[in-house]
Parts: C-alpha cells; sequence; structure tokens
C-alpha cells in the first residue's frame, strides 16, 4: 500500500475519515460537536492525547473525533488491534502529528511514507548495528554515561538537593545515542542549561504538536511567529548533523558505530548506499527518537520506584544478588535482571512515551468483522488505552504491578496486547537498545540510591510527540554498602498506579 501525497503536501486521507469508513455513523464521537470546529468542548490543546484517553472510556473501544475539519479515528479494544497487526491486510500510516515533523526528519526511518525507498534501505543497512554483538560493543560507552549521571546525582545527594529526573534522563540517553551511535559529545552533563540540540529539537516537536490542534488554513497567520523559530530550529539541527557527518569523513572511520555504518555500508542485495541528504535525515531520526522515548521511559519507571518503595525494594535486591561484588556489571549481567525488566515494561504499560501508532488498511477489509474500511482508510491504536483493556489485564489495569509480566503471565496473554514500540515492519528498530540501556541505568541507580519522592508531588503528564512525567523530582541518597545478596522472593505489590 502506497500512500502519495496531495499537492499541498497533505496525505491523502488527513481531510475526511468519510472517504475511508463507509460506516463512519456507527463509530460513536463525544456528544457537543460544534459545526466547523468539531469536538472541543472541555478540551486542552496541551493535552490530547490524555482528552482521548478520558472519551475511550466513555465511548468504548472504537471511537471518533473532529477537530477543525479532520476527523480522526481511535482504536483501543484488544481484539481490534491485533487485527491491525495483521501486516498482510495492513501497514503503517504516517498520520498528521509525525507527517509534522517531515520538513526535518524527511523520509527518515520513523517520518517515512510507505513508498518512499530510503526507509527499507536504511532498515536492511542499519539492522545489524543493533545485533547482540554491537549490542555488547556500546555497553561500555552506556556505562561511562551512566557513570556521568551518578557523579551528578551524587554531588546531589551530598548537598541534599532534589534531582530533575526528566531534565537529567534527557542529558543521558542524547549522550548514550550520540556517543554509541555517532561518537559525539554534547557535554551534557558539564552545561547548566540544555544543550541547544536539545532546545531545537523539543521546539520542533512542540511546533508538530501545536499544528495539529490548528485549523490547516490558519496556521501560517496564527503561528507566524512560531514558524519562524521551527524554522530556525530545523536549520540548527541540520547544521549540527553535517558539521558532524563532515567530521567523520575528514577524521577516518570511527568503531563502527552507526554512522560508520550509515557512510561505508552497501545494502547486501542491490549495493545501494545512503544518500548525503538521507544520512542527515537518519541520524536526526535516531538523536531525536532514539533518546526522547528512552528518557520518557526511565522517568516514569523512576517516579514508580519511589512511590512503590516495596517494588524498588525487591529490584534492589535483585540488583544486589546479580551483580554481586562486580563493580560494574557485564553485558551479559544486565538480561538477568528479569524483575527490573518488568518493573520497565509495567511502567511502559501504563504510559507508553509513544503513546499511539497508526494503521492503514493495503486493501478494502473488514476490522475485526465489524468496521468496514476501504483501502487507505486508517485509524490510530491508542496504546495506553491498549494497555488498560479491562478484558486483557483485568478490572484492575489502573494498578502498578510489574508482576503482570511475570514469565508465566506473558505466555498466557493474547498476542499484540503490548504495543509500546509499535507494531510490524515498521516498529522501532532501536527497541533492544533502548531496553538494554534503560534497563542497565534503573539497576546502577537502584544498587546505588534510595529515591526518595517529594511527598506532595502528584503525577502529571506532559505531552509533546511523546509523553514525560511533568515536574518530577526525586531526592536521591546513597546507600551504605549493600548487604550479602538476599533469595529472590515473590510477593504481591500493593498499591495504586500513582
Amino acid at each position: 500500500m502506497t500512500q502519495a501525497p496531495t499537492r499541498d503536501g497533505v496525505p491523502k486521507g488527513f481531510r475526511s475519515a468519510e472517504l475511508g469508513w463507509p460506516e463512519l455513523d456507527r463509530i460513536p464521537h463525544p456528544p457537543y460537536r460544534i459545526p466547523l470546529l468539531g469536538d472541543v468542548v472541555g478540551v486542552n490543546r496541551r493535552t490530547p492525547l490524555q482528552d482521548s484517553l478520558r472519551y475511550a472510556r466513555q465511548l468504548g473501544s472504537v471511537f471518533r473525533r473532529k477537530a477543525f475539519g479532520k476527523e480522526f479515528v481511535f482504536v483501543w479494544g484488544a481484539r481490534h488491534a491485533a487485527d491491525l497487526a495483521d501486516e498482510s491486510r495492513f501497514a503503517k500510516h504516517v498520520g498528521l502529528g509525525i507527517a509534522n515533523l517531515r520538513p526535518v526528519a524527511g523520509d527518515g526511518l520513523f517520518t517515512a511514507y510507505n513508498h518512499e525507498p530510503n526507509w527499507q534501505l536504511a532498515h536492511d543497512v542499519l539492522a545489524p548495528g543493533f545485533s547482540r554483538e554491537a549490542m555488547a560493543g556500546y555497553h561500555p560507552m552506556m556505562l561511562a554515561v551512566a557513570r556521568q549521571l551518578t557523579e551528578h546525582w551524587d554531588r546531589a545527594a551530598a548537598a541534599g538537593r532534589a534531582v530533575d529526573v526528566p531534565g537529567d534522563m534527557t542529558k543521558l540517553t542524547l549522550e548514550t545515542i550520540a556517543r554509541t551511535g555517532f561518537g559525539h559529545d554534547f557535554e551534557s552533563f558539564e552545561r547548566s542549561r540544555p544543550h541547544p540540540f536539545v532546545t531545537a529539537m523539543v521546539g520542533t516537536l512542540t511546533y508538530a504538536q501545536r499544528l495539529n490542534t490548528v485549523p490547516f488554513p490558519l496556521a501560517p497567520l496564527l503561528l507566524r511567529s512560531a514558524s519562524r523559530r521551527n524554522a530556525a530550529d530545523i536549520t540548527y539541527l541540520n547544521r549540527t548533523v553535517d558539521e558532524l557527518v563532515r567530521a567523520r569523513r575528514a577524521g577516518g572511520r570511527g568503531d563502527g558505530d552507526l554512522l560508520d555504518r550509515m557512510l561505508e555500508t552497501a545494502h547486501p542485495e542491490t549495493g545501494e548506499r545512503l544518500e548525503p541528504r538521507n544520512v542527515r535525515r537518519q541520524v536526526i531520526t535516531f538523536l531525536v527518537a532514539g533518546h526522547e522515548t528512552t528518557s520518557g521511559a526511565l522517568s516514569f519507571a523512576l517516579h514508580y520506584l519511589s512511590r512503590h518503595p516495596e517494588v524498588a525494594a525487591r529490584a534492589r535486591a535483585e540488583v544486589d544478588r546479580v551483580w554481586a561484588g562486580a563493580a560494574e556489571p557485564a553485558y551479559e549481567q544486565v538480561a538477568r535482571l528479569r524483575y527490573v525488566r518488568r518493573v520497565l515494561d509495567e511502567s511502559l504499560r501504563l504510559w507508553p512515551t509513544a503513546p499511539a501508532f497508526a494503521r492503514e488498511a493495503r486493501e478494502d477489509t473488514v476490522l475485526a468483522g465489524e468496521h468496514p474500511m476501504r483501502r487507505g482508510a486508517w485509524a490510530l491504536v491508542l496504546t495506553p488505552m491498549l494497555h488498560r483493556d479491562p478484558e486483557v489485564w483485568g478490572a484492575d489495569a489502573e494498578r502498578f504491578d510489574p508482576d503482570r509480566f511475570e514469565a508465566q503471565a506473558v505466555r498466557t496473554r493474547a498476542p499484540h496486547t503490548f504495543k509500546p514500540f509499535g507494531t510490524g515492519a515498521r516498529a522501532c528498530i532501536g527497541r533492544q537498545f533502548a531496553l538494554h540501556e534503560a534497563t542497565l541505568v534503573l539497576g546502577l541507580l537502584l544498587r546505588r540510591y534510595e529515591l526518595r519522592p517529594e511527598p506532595e508531588y502528584r503525577l502529571r503528564v506532559t505531552e509533546r510527540l511523546t509523553l514525560m512525567p511533568e515536574g518530577l523530582r526525586l531526592h536521591p541518597e546513597r546507600r551504605t554498602a549493600p548487604r550479602e545478596p538476599a533469595p529472590e522472593l515473590h510477593c504481591p505489590v500493593p498499591g495504586t498506579g500513582d
């Protein structure tokens, strides 16, 4: 299935879902629909995802929302999501929020339309960069960046100061992907303010989000100054990456990292190579997507660990036992932190930092035997609601419980019910990289600190293209030397999700 843009650059299907959903009237929508404006009563333009979660609870597993002439169909029921995962009938759809990033990422892995060839070329060239052998090579660099984080937290602990968790996780994950993938150091931990690359990146993500909430004909007028800032942000991102690539070409080969692969590796079958402009777009894609989602996942996990000391104690005991007297864990030891990984998975269940993915019909079909869809019709899978489906996760789906990911529970659960990294051929290529990095960092922080929350804090979620806890601060307290490793205990996890 291809998806060609129209003459004004807006992909087909954005203006009217009626063209692809013959029985659209059967799909419920919010009750107070205003002509021209749509379903805007009681919503907040800063929290469109969380508004959609509220409507999902009211309207059911398939519903629609309309805003400024654009109709969106949302799906979250496990049966419907599993049907949309069928690659023979459905493919990735580049939805409006992602399409708004094309001025900076173009036909990169994340933002390419299905008919564009460069995403498949880049995927095939770069996939070996996420093999087990490659991952083991990245591990020492991940440790080096994590060391900078713990030095920073040690100073905060000694002074009795709280740490800015989302800010520090952003520094950590940006440095990790920059060094392991491209041999570049942004010196994030030496700076008192975010690196200009982060500022520009956040600016482009925020601008793309704002475009979703402004009527299309009025955007040039209402966002004139924001458009100028966005253009400047894109120019800075491009210039930074171009300088990085020039330095690599001038300095010779790196250590076989992702940039080496982009510059040197030909497709194993066709012999094609990535053209220079596409190299830039792939680098930007990895720097943006490769750190933004992981920083959010770590931040949510640290929030839940601080709010559930019994979970933190169990995870910490596992780290003490598995890593024992090792000064720093070896690559193989990270995968043995099975309970820590469950904590991460449960955090991603409740708040998947990439909160939706879109799927389009390759041919005329019927979704889950209920809703006819014409070729090209598309729907947004609302991942946080899929992960809260009571038919899959039970009546207590809002409760934080890492044992939902105990091996037996995972084996007995239906497929396609846990999708924090998307689905199918266009799912996140860096999934294993992100999971290894996040598990490693959680293990290191649990081993070194007690994590004390600020008592008055209540979880608030900020929305860009990804999700992040807003204003999350923790007080790290250095632990004394760990006791002798304790046997692993299986115990229930009480408490609520926050």
